[in-house]
This record gives structure tokens, sequence and C-alpha cells, in this order.
């Protein structure tokens, strides 16, 4: 191991180990320190207790799953649980960034709180944070909740009777940035066509639920889908090459990859081969 390289993993388990010591606030993780050191995202905050990009990013990060035991992996679990019981609001088609909404709190968390509260970043749904929130339950397994939350937070389903197209009042067939949180504004839309989490979105559908990941040139297929799914079909293109993905879930399971097979040979962990030649291949993948 080169000089530098270890360094970093050192400089990294010193960051795992304080972010342990120092970040996590009993059930979740807290978002940061205020100037004067008080806990940004704490039980002890008046506003703001729990923010989502915190707990989904301890998941994303990979942090979540590294040493102590496995401890480190049953917190991320622990905060995922509560975010769903407080931040995912069904009823509102609503994934918050975090409640409750800045109001009066004497702390400046800056310009966040320059939005009335529940509106946008002030505690709206925040659609990044929304998805991350989902790809973190997708990276837990969890694929009849992260699938659920995916049509939740679609906002094609935003124009599904008159009511709703009322509510929402933006264009259904683009993502918007955020979508308000409290009376009277509640299910509103903003901030259209000007957001990246269009292109978070269109990755989740296809590399954290259907589970297609491409790496130079292989590709790998690790779904996490709903038990009910009896499997799905891909038409993945390589150039001039055509890969007929067919994956089967006979067991009725979310997450599993037992068995993958490129034109009828078995591969291993390293994923599929890319070749640009021109032919139509067959893989399939068999979960449980």
């Amino acid at each position: 191991m080169a000089v530098d390289e270890a360094r970093a993993e050192a400089a990294v388990r010193e960051l795992l180990i304080a972010m342990e010591a120092e970040a996590w606030d009993g059930e979740w993780y807290r978002r940061g320190y205020y100037d004067d050191g008080t806990p940004l995202g704490s039980h002890e905050s008046l506003e703001c207790q729990i923010d989502a990009i915190a707990q989904s990013w301890a998941i994303l990060s990979g942090a979540a799953d590294r040493e102590d035991g496995g401890r480190t992996a049953e917190r991320a679990r622990r905060a995922m649980s509560v975010v769903h019981e407080r931040l995912v609001r069904r009823e509102d088609r609503l994934v918050l960034l975090f409640e409750p909404p800045f109001d009066r709190t004497p702390h400046e968390p800056g310009y966040i709180k320059g939005y009335p509260p529940g509106i946008r970043e002030n505690g709206g749904q925040y659609t990044h944070a929304a998805i991350w929130t989902v790809w973190a339950f997708a990276e837990l397994g969890e694929g009849d909740l992260a699938a659920e939350l995916y049509r939740l937070i679609n906002p094609v389903y935003r124009a599904d009777t008159l009511d709703d197209v009322r509510r929402y009042r933006v264009e259904p067939y683009v993502i918007s940035a955020d979508v308000y949180g409290v009376p009277p504004h509640v299910g509103r839309g903003g901030w259209t066509w000007y957001t990246g989490s269009a292109s978070w979105l269109y990755r989740l559908g296809a590399e954290g639920i259907l589970g297609l990941r491409r790496s130079g040139d292989r590709l790998t297929v690790d779904p996490c889908i709903p038990t009910s799914w009896e499997g799905f079909t891909v038409t993945y293109r390589f150039g001039s090459a055509t890969y007929d993905i067919r994956v089967q879930n006979p067991r009725g399971v979310s997450r599993g990859v037992s068995e993958v097979t490129l034109d009828g040979v078995a591969m291993g962990a390293e994923g599929v081969p890319l070749r640009d030649d021109g032919k139509h291949h067959a893989v399939h993948v068999f979960l449980g």
C-alpha cells in the first residue's frame, strides 16, 4: 500500500470514529453544529430535529457498514426507521427533508431559514433528499418500501385526479425541485425544469431498484424489487450490441442474486462482460 493511500485510509478511520462518537444523537445522526457548538438535527433542537440527508448518506456512503462489529449498521437502520416514522407523509405524498421546519429558533442555520416554514428546503420535500431517502431504503434491501416511495414521489401520480392537479399546480411530467409541506400549500410543486433531481430519480429507478450498474466494460444486475414482482425484462444496448436481460424472482424476495448467465454460460461476481460486437445476447438473472 502506498504511503498516501495508507494515510487516507487512516484519516477515514479517524473520521468514522469521530462520527460515531460525536454525530450520533441516540436514535439518528445529527446534521451538524452551529458556530457556538450547539448541535443541529438533534432531539434537543427546537426545530430541525431530524434531517433526512444525514441518515440517508450514512447508508449511501458505506460508512454505516464499516467496522464496530456492525454497530454503525444497526444505528443506520434505526435512523432510517425514524425517517420513515417522522418524514414520510403518505397522505400528502411527501418525503420531507426535516422536521419541524425553522421558524423561531435564535440560531442561524443559513439561507434556508429565509423560506417560510414548510416551504422548499425549510422542511418541505426537497426532492434531491427524498430520492436519496428512497435509495437508502433500497440499499438496506427494503424492496417493497423503496418501490412504494418511488411511486409516492413520482410526479406522474400527482395528476391522477383533477383535485390532485389543482393541488400540485405544476407540470406532472417533469420533476419539481421541491414540494410544499404546510397548509394552505401542502402538495404544491415548485421549481420545475430546474433540478438535478431528474437524473437522480432516473438513477434510483435504473440502479437502485432495477440494479443495473455499469463499470467500464462490465454490467452487474443486483436488483432490490418488491417481493410481489415475479421479475422484469430490460433491453440494454452497448454500441452495436443488444443485451436482452431477464430477471426472474421465483421465491418472491426483494434482493439476492443466486445465478447469472450470459448466453447460457454462468457468470461470476465480476458481472457480465460487455462487447460492442453487433450481436444479440441473452442475460438471465435469478433471485432467491
